[in-house]
């Protein structure tokens, strides 16, 4: 067998799964059909539990750097606006995101919320363009050992339940034991293995582009809702965004053109905008579709490939990346034979609710975004509660995911929620110690014993908690906490190791 794994698509959601699987010593390649990483204009944020998967594996740092970079721009921009538009939007340092279009200022969230107590550093990394995460993920995936292998593309597969997988790619074959798609929203892995993917129709057409244009000085900065539809301006300079509430596109496959942008942006905005040259441009709609399973045999899906909806909000990056760390050490403990098959079904049970939630969310944007009457009256509402402590906190903690928790077996409130970062008196942290994605178990005195299975880590807090004990999933979930060893402890550790 060639591969433990292959992975179909390298983008974030790939790349990340290869490192995982890599930890466990999982033979793995990805095939990616592009020869290089596109540059076409993406998400440029991420929220807390993707932050915190980077932090947890050692990536923090030179995210933190790219992140950097993203910020000068953004300021320059703001500068180069200047005057009054600059003065009706937001400082960059007080954007918590946005709903619909809708600002979220930080100066008006609940800092006290226990949602957001004992995140760490990983909170600090926010604004992040998605090709700087790629890069990183391959500069990771190549010092661990992936096989990364670019434009080469999965053209078809044979699956079998005890034999694995033949994937084709043009003339090359490659048997693997396990095929999981990463290949985006057009996934050809989920339409040859016959996943269903139920779902909503498309309603609007939008743009995303990087453009120079002449008459710009006319648009109004941020995101703006008009009679027309809504567009949005910056934070980048060139960075544009169109909505059109008319319907869906009639072709999404041939290139976007000047005309076809400044046409889009005349119309939203009202401003006789020239279109100059485009850097990059895309399409998008909101269609809105989720498969029903996220494994049908010996293959899986992941990101995209496994749902798709409108990017608004920036989602989805996010959303796909959290299904990679929720299955890549379960998919490695199959492969070495630590774990029984079933270990995956948690992989749908876990991840499908998550994804539901996602594609709700952004059809609520899409409705509220829209120019009718009735849109317009509730979007009056929602920007009222958002201008208050109470709203803007319920919206930064959903757009955050400091929400997120799995339904897993235990009474404690911390079980199925990702894990304290907490300090420790060696000067540590908590996700210091999940580097190499193993999990562990924190004994902070309630006496655990070593287990083989998983890391032991005896260690005091600096500040005193009210339990005493933690077993923590690879993927930063707890899995048990409590003050002393006990039946539900040993449950857990068969459960998930």
């Amino acid at each position: 067998m060639d591969y433990d794994v292959i992975i179909s698509g390298g983008g974030p959601v790939g790349l990340m799964l290869a490192c995982e699987l890599r930890l466990h010593d999982v033979r793995v390649a990805v095939l990616e059909r592009l020869t290089d990483i596109d540059q076409t204009v993406k998400a440029g944020s991420v929220n807390t539990p993707t932050a915190e998967a980077f932090y947890r594996r050692g990536l923090f740092p030179v995210l933190e750097e790219a992140q950097a970079e993203t910020m000068k721009a953004i300021q320059a921009f703001m500068a180069q606006r200047g005057g009054a538009a600059a003065a009706e939007q937001p400082k960059v340092s007080s954007f918590a995101g946005h709903f619909a279009g809708l600002w979220l200022l930080s100066e008006l969230v609940d800092e006290s919320d226990p949602d957001f107590a004992d995140r760490g550093p990983a909170t600090r990394l926010t604004g992040i363009r998605q090709q700087d995460i790629e890069r990183v993920l391959g500069e990771r995936a190549a010092e661990l050992g992936v096989d990364v292998l670019r434009g080469v593309e999965l053209t078809g597969f044979e699956a079998a339940a005890a034999d694995g997988v033949v994937v084709r790619a043009g003339e090359r074959e490659f048997r693997c034991g396990w095929l999981v798609g990463c290949d985006g929203g057009r996934s050809t892995v989920r339409r040859l293995a016959g996943f269903d993917f139920p779902g909503t129709p498309p309603l609007i057409t939008g743009h995303q582009a990087v453009v120079t244009m002449e008459g710009g000085e006319g648009l109004a900065a941020g995101w703006n809702h008009t009679d027309t539809g809504t567009y949005a301006n910056g934070p980048t300079p060139g960075r544009i965004l169109t909505v059109e509430f008319d319907g869906p596109p009639e072709d999404r496959t041939t290139p976007v053109t000047a005309e076809e942008l400044q046409a889009s942006l005349r119309a939203v905005s009202g401003v006789d905008v020239t279109v100059t040259g485009v850097r990059t441009a895309t399409r998008f709609t909101d269609n809105a579709r989720q498969a029903t399973t996220y494994r049908l045999g010996r293959v899986l899906l992941a990101g995209d490939a496994a749902h798709v909806h409108s990017p608004f909000g920036g989602q989805g990056l996010n959303l796909g990346i959290g299904d990679a760390v929720n299955l890549g050490w379960k998919l490695a403990a199959v492969v070495r034979g630590r774990s029984p098959e079933a270990l995956l079904d948690t992989y749908t049970a876990e991840r499908h609710p998550i994804g539901a939630w996602v594609l709700d969310w952004t059809r609520a944007q899409v409705q509220l975004m829209r120019p009718e009457a009735g849109p317009r009256a509730l979007r009056a509402v929602v920007s009222d509660l958002i201008g208050t402590t109470e709203g803007t906190t319920y919206f930064v903690k959903r757009l955050s995911g400091v929400w997120q928790r799995y339904e897993l077996p235990g009474d404690h409130p911390l079980v199925g929620r990702s894990v304290p970062d907490l300090e420790l008196a060696d000067g540590s942290r908590v996700g210091d110690h999940l580097h190499d994605g193993r999990g562990l178990l924190l004994d902070l005195g309630a006496g655990l014993a070593a287990d083989p299975r998983v890391p032991l880590l005896a260690a005091k807090p600096v500040d005193v908690r009210d339990f005493a004990g933690l077993l923590v999933r690879p993927d930063g979930v707890v899995a048990w906490a409590g003050d002393a060893p006990d039946a539900a402890l040993k449950e857990a550790l068969a459960t998930w190791f």
